[in-house]
């Protein structure tokens, strides 16, 4: 199973030019998803009733069963997020650690995983020196396709309202879009693996505070119909969103939210932050 958004990323593209250099760098990461596959199931397979016994609790599903792949069967992927950070940062000594490290096995598909209030293992920032942005980005860019597999036959278990957490039900990642669907519900979407969720469309995504008068709606200059960014005043999280009522023929939430750095810059300069780096954030020099 590979996850090939191709078509959607060159459409994107077209329709905002002016971006298409600074986008450039994630034109190799779709190549690598959508080559990516492994000889062997790699689907969990748990039952409904399972599943809801970690939901119930309020833990994704990841942290009780995470993938066992071989370092060799991801190298693809992992290799094509690598070359990406490389070309938004240069070739660092940090971004080299990383690639040692991996070769001799000190580290693996495990410390790019989302833990609670994080994304990689502290092992993996021992070990290569990559602070938190850079670490988000690498888990960003080629955990998809492995973990899009990997839960793809517990993806119907979820019913509903069984799930209102901050994170991903399935990976426990943070939200990294917001959809505003044909029937006003409010769908936030997991970048990591591709799950979703329902959420009210008055409450943070990540602070949880539900009061109307906590959120704010803030817009670049030159306005596109459709989009926004739901920003929350009491904890500062902000997440880009679509109305899909208005702009019906948006592309998936990734493509979308990787498609518009300029409305992280806009959050970022009024002093907003977000769970999922943006490439604002990779770049930003600290």
């Amino acid at each position: 199973m590979s996850v090939d958004l191709r078509e959607e990323w060159i459409d994107l593209l077209g329709r905002r030019p002016s971006l298409a250099d600074t986008l450039a760098i994630y034109t190799d990461v779709f190549e690598a998803w959508a080559r990516w596959t492994v000889p062997h199931p790699v689907a969990l397979d748990w039952n409904a009733e399972r599943c809801a016994l970690d939901w119930e609790r309020g833990t994704p599903l990841l942290a009780g069963a995470p993938p066992t792949l071989d370092p060799h069967e991801v190298e693809d992927v992992v290799g094509a997020s690598m070359d990406a950070l490389a070309r938004v940062r240069g070739d660092t000594a940090e971004i080299r650690r990383f690639a040692q490290a991996w070769d001799r096995g000190a580290i693996a598909l495990r410390d790019l995983l989302p833990l609670p209030g994080r994304l990689g293992s502290e092992a993996l920032e021992r070990a290569t020196g990559l602070g938190a942005p850079a670490i988000g980005f690498l888990a960003a860019t080629c955990l998809r396709p492995i973990l899009e597999a990997y839960f793809s036959s517990v993806r119907e278990h979820l019913a509903d309202g069984q799930w209102d957490r901050a994170v991903c039900p399935f990976c426990g990642g943070p939200p990294g879009f917001s959809d505003v669907i044909e029937d006003g519900r409010r769908r936030l979407a997991c970048h990591l693996c591709g799950g979703g969720w329902f959420s009210s469309p008055t409450r943070c995504a990540y602070c949880g505070a539900d009061a109307a008068r906590g959120l704010v709606h803030l817009e670049p200059e030159e306005r596109e119909e459709g989009y926004a960014i739901a920003a929350c005043r009491r904890c500062r999280g902000y997440v880009k969103e679509l109305d899909r009522r208005v702009r019906w023929n948006g592309r998936s939430a990734l493509v979308e939210d990787w498609g518009s750095p300029h409305f992280d810059l806009v959050a970022r300069r009024a002093g907003y932050w977000r769970g999922l780096p943006s490439l604002i954030d990779v770049t930003a020099r600290r």
